[in-house]
């Protein structure tokens, strides 16, 4: 249940702040890289288009963390 509010309040915060939903976006399309590096430029961008919306689902928690983190740093 937890886990359950921890993605719906990233999700809030990825709707509302567009500065940190392309930040989160542009983490976890890299992290996606990472996982399929055998996939040419082509074929990862139209995996990318069709999983885009169930990645960012599942990671936003992930991925707002990893954000506010390097804010942390940069500040």
């Amino acid at each position: 249940m937890e886990r359950d509010n921890l993605m719906h309040g990233a999700r809030t915060a990825l709707n509302q702040n567009s500065e940190m939903r392309e930040w989160c976006e542009n983490f976890l399309k890299e992290r996606e890289k990472e996982i399929h590096p055998e996939m040419t430029a082509e074929e990862f961008e139209k995996h990318w288009r069709y999983h885009r919306p169930e990645i960012m689902h599942a990671g936003a928690a992930q991925a707002v963390q990893a954000y506010k983190v390097e804010k942390q740093k940069s500040n």
